[in-house]
C-alpha cells in the first residue's frame, strides 16, 4: 500500500494543478459564498453516540485500489436515498476519480437527494482541496495521517474549521494516533486495515482505545461486516463506524445497513 498511497498522493498532486488552472482560489472562494446547505457532521454522530446509540457513516464506493470494482451500478443519489431510509447519520462519498472511480460532482448530487452531513472521501494534501471541497458542498473533509506531516494537517484542519466544515482524522497505528490527536477534531478514525499487508482486524481499534481521551470520538474504519462486530465495539464502548463495502456490494445498500442495525 505504501506504493500505492505514493502513486495516488503523486496523481492527486497532478490531479490539484490541473483543477487550479481551471478554476483560481478566488472562483472557488465566490461559489463558496453562495453555499446556503450546512449540515453538521461531527453533531449528527455525537448526538448518536452520547446515548449510546450507533452512528453509522455509510460509504458510497464504487472501487478501490486493493479490490478492484465493488459496485457496478453505482447510482450515488440512489444510493444515498436507500442508506437514508436504512438509518445511516451521514455519508461518506468518494470522489477520487483514478483510484476509486468517484467524481467530485458525487457530493452535491448525494446532498440534493438526502438530507445527511457529507464527508468528502479524497486525499486531502492541499489547501486548494479544502476551499474545493466547500465549494462542492461537503461539510466534513477527512485527513490521512498517513499521507501527512503534522504541520500540514494542522493547517488544512484550520482552513476546513475556518470555511465551516468538519474534519475526521484516520489513524492506522500508535505512531498515528500519537499525531491525530494532536489535532482539534472530535472525530479520530482507526482504520483497521494494516497498510502493508492490507489484512483487516477489528482489533486494531481494541489496541488503540485506551490511548483516545474520552472527550474525543472515535470511529471504526474497515472491518465491520455484521451485528457481532458492532456488538463487539459497543462492548468497548465504540458507537461510531464507517461502513462502506459491506453496504456496497448488497443489491440494495440502505436495507443492508437497516439489517445490520436491525439486529444488534
Amino acid at each position: 500500500m505504501g506504493n500505492i498511497l505514493d502513486n495516488i498522493l503523486a496523481t492527486k498532486k497532478l490531479e490539484i494543478a490541473a483543477n487550479r488552472s481551471k478554476k483560481s482560489l478566488l472562483n472557488l472562494e465566490e461559489e463558496i459564498h453562495a453555499i446556503q446547505d450546512e449540515r453538521a457532521f461531527i453533531t449528527a454522530i455525537s448526538n448518536k453516540v452520547k446515548n449510546n446509540h450507533s452512528a453509522v457513516i455509510a460509504e458510497i464506493k464504487k472501487a478501490s485500489p486493493s479490490k478492484g470494482v465493488i459496485r457496478e451500478n453505482c447510482d450515488p443519489a440512489e444510493i444515498a436515498s436507500s442508506y437514508q431510509e436504512g438509518g445511516a447519520t451521514c455519508l461518506s462519498v468518494l470522489t477520487d476519480k483514478d483510484y476509486f472511480q468517484g467524481h467530485a460532482d458525487y457530493i452535491q448530487l448525494v446532498k440534493n437527494h438526502c438530507t445527511l452531513p457529507v464527508l468528502r472521501k479524497d486525499f486531502m494534501i492541499d489547501p486548494y482541496q479544502i476551499y474545493e471541497s466547500k465549494a462542492l458542498g461537503a461539510d466534513c473533509i477527512l485527513l490521512i495521517v498517513a499521507a501527512l506531516e503534522l504541520s500540514q494537517m494542522q493547517e488544512l484542519e484550520s482552513i476546513a474549521n475556518a470555511l465551516g466544515m468538519d474534519v475526521l482524522v484516520e489513524s492506522h497505528d500508535g505512531y498515528e494516533l500519537e499525531k491525530a490527536l494532536q489535532l482539534n477534531t472530535k472525530l479520530i478514525g482507526i482504520n483497521n486495515r494494516n497498510l502493508k499487508t492490507f489484512d483487516v482486524t477489528l482489533q486494531t481499534t481494541l489496541d488503540l482505545l485506551n490511548e483516545i481521551p474520552p472527550d474525543r470520538i472515535t470511529v471504526t474504519e474497515s472491518g465491520i461486516f455484521s451485528p457481532e462486530d458492532i456488538r463487539l465495539m459497543n462492548q468497548h464502548g465504540i458507537y461510531s463506524f464507517l461502513v462502506g463495502e459491506a453496504f456496497m456490494r448488497d443489491d440494495d445498500p440502505g436495507n443492508s445497513l437497516k439489517r445490520l442495525l436491525d439486529n444488534i
